[in-house]
């Protein structure tokens, strides 16, 4: 199909510079796009009822015959209706039409036709209002697919018909007979037609399975293709583990889990000659920080640079400051680099990093300009990975040759879809917390709690203590939602008038933000009213409660992220979640919150309810946007992850002649990511 992936959508009849230009709106473009944009649904018109057979106030597909018209009448705002009664050997059919002349001159008495609509009983009789009406040679299911305001679904139907015409005898199918064969696959012809014309239900389902299995083995094969790229040796091998020093400096005892991954990593670092590439994730608290900085302590014993990249000041700060208590005394030499810096600090910097001086360096993105190079880097470890794209973690690698790789993060994700998205790092598991993590008290209330919550909020800070209010960020158009500013005001104005209320939110300058989330950490603010962008990594121990507006405008892992900003310290911490929502289904997924405390837990449902957007943001991830199948799909990503296995173990580049079409559709659905790159 790659001809047809070049052939440009004026070929078609009825499609002209102006209609091409709204099917671009669709990202449609070629021919090749028309045949893979799908239907979202179907109408059923293949099995057409009698009147009195028909579903009360269910969508149906009537066959009559036009029996009698009204003249038309004109109501109120010009509008006018058209009246007409079709019969078949069942009962009559009043059928009601607003301002459609064109299709009142159609439906000439005598003449029988297909009605598509609800149907109702009133006194009259059955009745159909607006229905859609077609000739009974067009029975049969019918696409509907997304549009826009000046091209209908109709429309994108006429030009697929085409478009199939136009289809070659033979299709060089990306998937081979093998696989189609061993997983009981159509073929793509066959496919192509079931999905846009299916005869029946069962053929929109056998082609869509195929389409889901495709688009899952084209992702997976793009992902382990770009994992088994040769990679350059280091030559930063360690010789030896100075872990059980690096232990004696902790003030606490590790968790079973984290020794487990500091091993991990460095065996990683001992045993291969290619450097090290790990994802390590853990939930909140579980102290992904300390296994970073055990590494950190072997790498430098061993002579190598570190460096540590954070996605905020704040947070590079803290672990600055937490990393420098640790490290007192044992000759590790630090510094924090970020956009804040001096001018003659960062030229300082500069020189101590290029010769060696400094081992290991804690900053943001400061860290990716030019003046920054390294003597000897070996070990590069970025926090927050949603936060940082590939091309950021290359561009920070590039500085070393070939330095070893840790990715942390603490959005908790199921395991199958962390092995699929990341297939080109190892992955270690935080699944343990330290002894003694306290239970954050999670509540779900609705709005006649309000003055509750005040009077609440207000006896912890008379108290010392400090406050989070989260507000969902205000698309244009929701009125119905207040901003985190117009909430300050209104506080600062009411109920908390005598607190010290700030607001946080991302089109603040950096250096704002940065000024406020230091002030509330030194305790000088007692209420923090933002949107999202306090979700990462800021430590604040005295906050101790976190009250969340609209919750139900979030996902779970995003809620779960929240309320890990409290709970950092020795008194007992609250996430109160406040919803005006009353829809059943929302109201259960909200009570996932309150039931546990589990990260990963709640990444399972979270990805079962919602789908993997909440783990990445909108494309983080890099990954390309999928049409039929769902990243949580699991069952069908484990069965096409075994079918990608058994083709790269085959072929690790696709380069044999019966890959060839597998490896074009690979290049073009990640042609517009960063995944390759």
């Amino acid at each position: 199909m790659a001809s047809l992936y070049k052939t440009p959508l004026l070929r078609l009849k009825r499609i002209g510079p102006k209609k091409a230009a709204e099917f671009s709106k669709l990202n449609i473009h070629h021919i090749g796009d028309l045949l893979r944009f799908y239907p979202r649904t179907y109408e059923d018109w293949s099995h057409p009822l009698s009147v009195a057979e028909a579903p009360l106030n269910e969508t149906c597909c009537i066959r009559a015959t036009v029996t009698s018209a009204s003249s038309p009448a004109r109501i109120r705002g010009n509008m006018i209706i058209y009246k007409l009664i079709a019969s078949d050997d069942t009962d009559d059919l009043h059928l009601t039409f607003f301002n459609q002349s064109y299709l009142y001159d159609r439906l000439k008495q005598g003449g029988t036709f297909l009605f598509y609509g609800v149907i109702r009983r009133t006194a009259a009789g059955y009745e159909m209002a607006s229905p859609q009406v077609l000739s009974p040679d067009h029975a049969g299911i019918r696409p509907i697919y997304q549009q826009t305001s000046a091209l209908s679904s109709r429309s994108i139907e006429d030009a697929v018909r085409q478009a199939l015409q136009l289809l070659p005898p033979t299709l060089n199918d990306p998937i081979p007979d093998e696989i189609r064969q061993q997983y009981q696959l159509c073929g793509l012809a066959e496919a192509l037609h079931g999905i846009h014309f299916p005869e029946t239900p069962a053929a929109a389902e056998k082609a869509r399975k195929r389409f889901v299995f495709e688009e899952l083995l084209i992702l997976q094969l793009g992902i382990g293709l770009r994992g088994s790229r040769k990679t350059p040796s280091t030559e930063y091998r360690i010789t030896t583990d100075h872990t059980g020093e690096f232990l004696q400096l902790l003030p606490f005892s590790p968790t079973h889990a984290q020794l487990r991954v500091i091993q991990e990593c460095i065996q990683d670092m001992r045993s291969s000659p290619t450097p090290m590439s790990r994802l390590i994730q853990g939930d909140v608290g579980s102290g992904k920080t300390a296994v970073a900085a055990a590494v950190c302590y072997t790498a430098v014993r061993n002579g190598l640079q570190c460096a540590f990249m954070v996605p905020t000041e704040i947070l590079a700060e803290q672990h600055f400051q937490t990393l420098s208590r640790l490290f007192q005394d044992t000759g590790v030499r630090l510094a924090l680099l970020t956009g804040s810096v001096k001018a003659a600090e960062k030229r300082r910097i500069y020189d101590c990093l290029c010769t060696g001086v400094i081992d290991l360096v804690i900053g943001t993105h400061a860290l990716l300009s030019e003046p920054v190079t390294f003597s000897r880097l070996g070990l590069v470890i970025t926090d927050e990975q949603h936060r940082f794209g590939v091309a950021q973690r290359a561009a920070l690698a590039s500085k070393g040759h070939s330095p070893h790789l840790i990715v942390m993060s603490a959005t908790p994700i199921p395991r199958t879809l962390a092995l699929m998205i990341f297939g080109d790092l190892d992955l270690s598991v935080l699944d343990e917390l330290p002894p003694g993590r306290q239970t954050i008290g999670t509540y779900l209330v609705d709005e006649s709690k309000r003055e509750r919550i005040y009077a609440f909020l207000e006896k912890h800070i008379s108290m010392g203590r400090q406050c989070y209010i989260v507000c969902p960020l205000v698309e244009q158009g929701e009125s119905d939602l207040v901003s985190a500013e117009e909430y300050a005001k209104i506080l600062q104005k009411t109920v908390l008038s005598h607190c010290r209320i700030a607001v946080l939110h991302g089109k603040m300058k950096p250096a704002e933000k940065e000024e406020i989330m230091t002030s509330f950490a030194a305790g000088e603010i007692d209420i923090l009213i933002a949107t999202t962008v306090i979700e990462v990594g800021i430590n604040v121990p005295n906050a101790t409660i976190m009250l969340i507006e609209n919750s139900d405008r979030f996902g779970l892992s995003q809620l779960h992220q929240l309320r890990g900003r409290v709970g950092r310290g020795s008194e007992k911490s609250y996430c109160i979640m406040v919803s005006p929502s009353t829809n059943p289904a929302t109201m259960e997924r909200m009570q996932v919150m309150c039931r546990t405390n589990d990260g990963f837990l709640i990444a399972d449902e979270d990805l079962r309810l919602r789908g993997p957007g909440d783990f990445f943001g909108t494309r983080q991830h890099g990954l390309p946007e999928l049409k039929t199948a769902k990243l949580s799909d699991m069952v069908s990503l484990e069965i096409v992850r075994t079918a990608a296995q058994q083709i790269l173990s085959e072929d690790p580049t696709l380069s044999e002649k019966k890959y060839a079409p597998l490896r074009f559709e690979v290049s073009r659905l990640f042609a517009s990511t960063e995944i390759f790159s």
